[in-house]
């Protein structure tokens, strides 16, 4: 119930029954009748939950209100719908009488629109919080080599490479026969042997001279591969170990075929979701760089 006067009669009667209806209740504080249907009208604008507005006028401050309105006798009660009067009582009714003049006019209660669903916060994807989702389902399931391979991926993306050997160590000996602990297993080596390689002008001018010399040296290709690996350029280390391939696939008990698939392990992002009978799409790196591989390998 909100008590109106002419400040505010357009905002919350002629602006508000654009929406909503809007029922007035003229009364005056001497009036006996208006004090015994006042309280009905209160209870009944709880019991129909937003189906409509009760605003009240008090005639005798309001009599420019009361003149627009004809009021000769008050209690009176006029319903506003779309900015016009549709329709009104006088004297106080009782509550099922008032009910039964509302409901002539009100939508039922279920075609009412639906309330607008609450909108869920958003999750947070930030490193930091993926991170620290990550590690509490490897603390809660230490046996998830998903979740945990997950976590090390991320740990070593973003540079903790301390965290990431402590996270990994538990599984270490696992990575001859799991094949995503074998790719992390890959990287680790690559970041080790991408250390010794501080300046990175001299590095590459280094391993150029060696290739243009030899193009069948194979450790300095791969050791080139592994470079590139340590700084997350994976398209360039898979084309060096492509270069090792077409030349070997044998070469070292398969360390270049292994590798080349550890880097496909490492860079597919996880699978979005589509609908029953739909298949995801894959990544165009992934495809292409798997692609590549088999018709080297079959070849």
């Amino acid at each position: 119930m909100i008590d109106v006067t002419i400040a505010n009669f357009e905002e919350e009667v002629v602006a508000a029954s654009m929406t909503t209806p809007v029922l007035i209740d003229f009364w005056a504080p001497w009036c006996g009748p208006c004090k015994s249907l006042g309280p009905i009208l209160e209870k009944v604008e709880i019991a129909y939950a937003g189906r409509f507005k009760l605003v009240k006028i008090d005639s005798d401050q309001e009599q420019q209100l009361g003149a627009a309105f004809g009021i000769r006798s008050i209690p009176t009660c006029i319903l506003m719908m779309n900015g016009q009067p549709v329709d009104g009582f006088a004297g106080a009714l009782p509550e099922g009488k008032v009910k039964e003049f509302l409901d002539k006019h009100l939508p039922p209660a279920e075609e009412l629109p639906p309330a607008e669903e609450e909108i869920a916060e958003p999750e947070d994807t930030s490193p930091a919080a993926v991170l620290e989702k990550l590690q509490a389902a490897v603390a809660t399931d230490p046996a998830n080599d998903n979740a945990r391979f997950d976590y090390i991926r991320l740990l070593l993306q973003h540079g903790q490479l301390e965290h990431a050997k402590t996270a990994f160590a538990p599984v270490a000996s696992k990575a001859q026969v799991v094949r995503k602990l074998e790719a992390l297993q890959h990287w680790f080596n690559a970041i080790e042997s991408g250390a010794v390689h501080a300046d990175a002008a001299r590095a590459k001018a280094e391993f150029d001279t060696k290739l243009a010399a030899n193009k069948r040296d194979f450790d300095t290709r791969y050791a080139l591969a592994q470079w590139h690996m340590s700084q997350q350029r994976w398209v360039p280390a898979m084309d060096e170990l492509l270069e090792i391939l077409m030349r070997d696939k044998s070469w070292n008990e398969e360390l270049a075929r292994k590798t080349f698939v550890s880097i496909l392990e490492i860079i597919e992002p996880p699978k979005v979701k589509v609908a029953d009978g739909q298949i995801p799409p894959d990544d165009p790196v992934v495809a292409t760089y798997r692609r590549r591989l088999s018709s080297v390998v079959l070849s």
